[in-house]
């Protein structure tokens, strides 16, 4: 009996060191999938534009056009410079545009600050001047980003000639939704951090979560990408409070731009979708009470991302802010 018991922990030990040399074999291989494929992607879709210094760690940031004032596209939450492709080289045609990633995002190195709109509008307002682009700028903001944008045009105002919100987000959204919606962000929360932790060894880009666009992953599937993404849902709720405590914009030109109500969204369940959209249309409207000189506009027949599905719409309320400003 003692010799089976010592056979048998040989064997467990065994088992263990395998099962062992398993994960640490899989993880490898993993890592070195994650690495050559980004790796040939970034080759065969090199990032354009250029790294900035803004204070110890570089953000990325590309400018097409020419004309003033600047035009600056601040992408959504997890969104890097990409999410603006379909709109930039339209607005290129009659005035500078710039699209950037936020640190950590896209081909911006990483930063050890908080990552709130607080600090976002520091960093843009650190980028755009050490990239040379002179004020002052309309800003554009998709969803979250309509709360950096408003940041910026608090701590900034001299630097503002106008602004675009595309389907911003609301300071009391996180309020005014469906109760039951807002336990839907722990789940995306912790997918986020799945993502995070798995990224360096390719899960998220074997399961397909990078999509399949080649520019797309080699700017996105990465793990400081993933681990931004994570940091800005979880600083979601502080920096809506951050957006909140802002002032008016008093006569600064405005364009809300909204999604159409009758669009349904894919991640919400349809029981909610109403009562989502319902909330999401007064905050809309709210926001376009933020200035005595805006405008509001129904995207017709697009979801959140309209610059994707009526680019059509954000590029004619760019130029008509342009024109107002050159007036």
């Amino acid at each position: 009996m003692p010799n089976l018991s010592k056979g048998f922990r040989i064997w467990l030990r065994r088992i263990a060191w395998g099962a062992a040399a398993l994960i640490v074999a899989a993880v490898v291989s993993g890592a070195l999938y994650q690495n050559v494929l980004l790796a040939r992607e970034r080759r065969a879709h090199p990032m354009p534009g250029e790294l900035i210094d803004v204070g110890g760690y570089r953000m990325h940031i590309y400018c097409t056009g020419r004309g003033t004032p600047p035009v600056i596209l601040d992408s959504g939450l997890g969104d890097s410079y990409i999410s603006w492709q379909n709109v930039q080289l339209e607005i290129a045609k009659f005035v500078q545009v710039c699209s950037y990633d936020r640190a950590g995002m896209g081909y911006s190195e990483p930063s050890a600050r908080p990552r709130t709109s607080r600090v976002f509008a520091e960093e843009l307002h650190r980028l755009l001047h050490g990239a040379g682009i002179a004020p002052p700028y309309v800003l554009v903001g998709h969803s979250m980003a309509g709360y950096n944008v408003r940041l910026y045009a608090d701590l900034y105002r001299s630097e503002m000639a106008g602004m675009v919100l595309v389907d911003g987000s609301h300071p009391d959204q996180l309020k005014r939704f469906p109760p039951a919606l807002h336990a839907m962000d722990a789940n995306w929360i912790r997918q986020a951090k799945f993502l995070e932790f798995t990224a360096p060894i390719g899960i998220p880009r074997l399961f397909g979560y990078c999509g399949n666009d080649a520019a797309l992953r080699a700017a996105e599937c990465t793990f400081n990408d993933a681990r931004e993404n994570a940091a800005e849902r979880e600083t979601f709720r502080e920096s809506a409070d951050e957006a909140e405590a802002t002032g008016n914009l008093g006569q600064l030109p405005l364009v809300v731009i909204s999604h159409d109500p009758d669009q349904r969204h894919p991640d919400v369940p349809d029981a909610l979708d109403k009562a989502t959209d319902r909330a999401w249309e007064q905050m809309q409207e709210e926001l376009s009470r933020l200035s005595t000189r805006s405008t509001q506009l129904i995207a017709k027949k697009s979801g959140h991302y309209i610059q994707n599905d009526r680019p059509d719409i954000v590029i004619e309320a760019v130029h008509n802010i342009v024109d107002e400003t050159r007036q």
